[in-house]
């Protein structure tokens, strides 16, 4: 059975984010080794790891980023999630999730992201559906076109019905030349607790699409499915639409 889980819009994507610049409080200042970022994004449904957690609803979803030049950072990200009556899948009315961890080129192109993430769900039952989740990615960029390929591993923890769950996910994406038009491309596969597969091991994907309106809007579009049958949508495939802003 699927327990608790969140995922990047969301997304993917992924707990990593874009950094922007604090603003020097004085002309002659030398540029902050912090960097703050925050974003908030409007869905027309919460999808993680292929799985609908808003019961095909609206979710609203937003997150704060601190950054440092060495490559250290730590944020967290909230979502709505499905109003629990006769869902599928309910951990409350809200999903926070809490993270740290380093990225930096370890050679020219190759980027690494490591870190932790805590997910936790603060209207259910205390601690009964929180967990922690490591992570260890590998991106690359030529051109327009960049690419990731990312591990996660949650170790065996009583909210995961003691067990363990394995996510590998894959995730490519480009700009259109000469357009504010990106697509993206993902293929990920659970092995564990987290699915609703008989024999606990799920394919999921997308694809999208983005329009940039601006430096700090963007608009998207992705096509989601998963293997596995649950009831109210919540393994169906779906269309996802989403607004986004970042400051």
């Amino acid at each position: 059975m699927f327990t608790s889980i969140r995922g990047f819009v969301a997304a993917s994507f992924l707990a990593g984010s874009a950094m922007v610049a604090t603003p020097a409080l004085a002309q002659d200042e030398a540029a902050s080794d912090i960097s703050v970022s925050g974003n908030a994004s409007v869905v027309s449904e919460y999808r993680f790891r292929g799985i609908g957690l808003s019961g095909g609803d609206i979710a609203i979803q937003g997150g704060i980023d601190v950054g440092h030049s060495s490559g250290f950072y730590l944020g967290t990200w909230g979502s709505s999630l499905a109003d629990c009556g006769g869902a599928a899948v309910c951990y409350g009315a809200a999903e926070l999730d809490v993270y740290g961890g380093w990225t930096g080129e370890i050679a020219s192109g190759l980027t690494a992201d490591v870190g932790v993430i805590y997910y936790a769900y603060p209207n259910s039952s205390a601690g009964a559906y929180d967990y922690v989740e490591f992570k260890a990615g590998l991106g690359f960029g030529l051109g327009p076109v960049s690419a990731k390929a990312t591990v996660f591993y949650a170790p065996d923890q009583k909210s995961l019905g003691d067990t363990d769950n394995l996510y590998l996910s894959g995730d490519l994406s480009a700009g259109i030349p000469g357009t504010p038009i990106s697509v993206s491309a993902h293929v990920g596969y659970t092995d564990g607790f987290l699915t609703f597969t008989n024999d606990g091991k799920a394919l999921d994907w997308s694809l999208g699409a983005s329009l940039a309106l601006g430096e700090k809007i963007t608009l998207g579009v992705s096509y989601i499915g998963v293997e596995g049958s649950a009831g109210d949508n919540v393994t169906d495939d779906a269309i996802v639409a989403s607004l986004t802003a970042k400051f």
